[in-house]
């Protein structure tokens, strides 16, 4: 039995649908804070199952058979992310679980200026302790999050950054769809492995290639971080998640999303879809 936490939201809910096209559903079952928003999954005849990282009794019943559990990482801003996942683990460590594997990110560092990052790699210390077969999925960072880390560039013809750096933008659904090619081989990759894009681009690479799908010449502005933040909170965006933000283009240009690994592309059995892929279907601002 496989259960997969976190299904209702959109990485693990696309990694159950990957799963499902691999494994019985006899195989797989959810566990979801609201198990009325898991309607479609049980329509599909999966198991259902409450599970809720911040109410440790309910976890060892939402666990028990389960060969594998797959751990989505806490997304809640106010919480000790790692503390809930720390109650997570143990919990499955107390039902018996085979193997947990965790979705945590390529960048997982405990000197990082990203905050995920520093909990990412809390939780991996974590998983290494627990006496547990473990797996990390460093996926790359999210590519569909250039829509507003790039910002409105097809309206302002330019990119506005407070740093620049190399990112392996990654797609997420490329990174569901290993997930559950990873977890349908029971157990056939250990510790942390790195699922990222073929390429690595910074956003003035990014400023090019955007210039190449429009034939117009987008610019880069790397700008002051201090009036980068304020011209932020002026547009309307609260203080706190700017400055939570504002990590992410640190640690690009620290380096920390620089890595590419072959694994992803290897595990699809084709390309993953790259940076220009996501700029060339990305909107226009409304």
């Amino acid at each position: 039995m496989i259960v997969v936490t976190g299904a209702t939201g959109a990485l693990n809910g696309a990694t159950v649908d990957h799963l499902l096209d691999r494994v019985p559903v006899e195989e797989v079952a959810v566990a979801v804070r609201d198990v009325t928003k898991a309607r479609r999954f049980a329509d599909r005849g999966v198991e259902v199952r409450h599970g809720d990282y911040a109410d440790a009794a309910s976890l060892p019943t939402t666990f028990h058979g389960a060969d594998q559990v797959l751990l989505v990482s806490s997304n809640d801003p106010g919480a000790d992310a790692a503390a809930l996942h720390r109650t997570a683990i143990d919990a499955a460590v107390t039902a018996g679980v085979g193997r947990i594997l965790y979705t945590s990110h390529q960048g997982a560092a405990s000197h990082s200026p990203f905050r995920p990052a520093v909990v990412h790699a809390a939780t991996e210390q974590l998983l290494a302790e627990s006496g547990v077969a473990w797996t990390s999925l460093r996926n790359g960072y999210y590519a569909h999050s250039l829509a507003w880390l790039a910002g409105p560039w097809r309206e302002t013809g330019v990119i506005t950054v407070p740093a620049d750096g190399p990112v392996s933008w990654t797609a997420r659904d490329d990174a569901a769809e290993a997930a559950a090619i990873i977890l349908a081989t029971h157990g056939g990759y250990d510790g942390p492995v790195t699922l990222t894009a073929d390429a690595a681009p910074t956003f003035a690479d990014l400023a090019r290639i955007a210039s190449d799908l429009t034939g117009r010449s987008i610019g880069l502005a790397v700008v002051d971080p201090d009036r980068w933040v304020a011209d932020q909170i002026a547009g309307g965006r609260p203080e706190p998640m700017v400055r939570f933000v504002l990590g992410m283009y640190q640690a690009a240009e620290q380096g920390f999303f620089a890595g590419t690994d072959p694994l992803l592309r290897d595990l699809l059995g084709r390309e993953p879809q790259s940076a220009r892929d996501v700029l060339a279907h990305q909107p226009a601002a409304r």
